[in-house]
């Protein structure tokens, strides 16, 4: 019996009417599957196991296509037939959709609860494993002007400096912002350091007269003890 996903190795060995390339040629990409579609990133298999039964391993491990946007090169790369290489090229592949995502948001959304802030920001944290500090610069209406990353980092580097955050908000006429960072842990509950730094941020705030509309920390469902996701130093009573 010929099962296509254990010989050939690579898409050309396949039979013509088997290939996804011809297939995509004809009937476009809608028309294949995820696994081909994988396939046709792959391009060739290892000794023993064909593409085809790499990329259909690919979505398997991960449980679905769209979860592969949250591998690291480390998962990718203990899947046989998957070496420094092809890795390089899927997390590039990942990488691109994560920001494609992010660009087809509304162009100036409104950003004035803190579950508005966590929706807007759900394709940026897919697969970040490092924290992130950034600043959403707002309108007089809390539409957003401009979203700037402040730090990236390890979760145990200085997240911000006020200075840097209004710095910002000038640069580009905010009347507000919000300050939003990650909890790579997935528990966004605030560390002494975050309070700490939400002090500083709301005495400098008052000092130049922006707005300091909230400090939101970005979490994950599954990791808040509250089922939030997030956390809002406004929504506690600390702002």
């Amino acid at each position: 019996m010929n099962d296509p996903y254990h010989q050939p190795l690579r898409l050309k060995d396949l039979a013509v009417g088997e290939r996804p390339q011809e297939r995509l040629e004809k009937l476009g990409a809608s028309a294949l599957s995820d696994t081909e579609l994988l396939a046709m990133l792959l391009r060739s298999g290892s000794r023993g196991v064909n593409v085809l039964a790499v990329a259909s391993q690919l979505i398997t491990e991960a449980g679905s296509l769209a979860a592969l946007v949250q591998w690291q090169d480390t998962d990718f790369r203990r899947i046989k037939g998957i070496g420094r290489v092809k890795a390089a090229q899927l997390i590039t592949v990942m990488e691109i959709a994560r920001r494609v995502l992010a660009s087809e948001r509304d162009v100036a959304p409104v950003l004035n609860r803190p579950e508005l802030v966590l929706a807007h920001f759900q394709p940026l944290l897919a697969g970040l494993s490092v924290e992130k500090f950034w600043v959403l610069c707002l309108n007089r209406k809390n539409r957003l002007l401009k979203l700037v990353e402040i730090t990236s980092g390890t979760a145990t580097s200085t997240l911000a400096h006020p200075r840097e955050v209004f710095r910002e908000a000038i640069r580009h006429g905010a009347t507000a912002v919000i300050c939003v960072h990650n909890h790579p842990s997935g528990d966004p509950a605030p560390s002494p350091a975050d309070i700490h730094l939400t002090s500083q941020l709301r005495e400098a705030a008052n000092a130049i007269q922006i707005e300091l509309t909230d400090h939101v920390i970005l979490g994950r469902l599954t990791a808040d003890p509250r089922g939030l996701g997030y956390y809002s130093f406004r929504g506690a009573g600390m702002l």
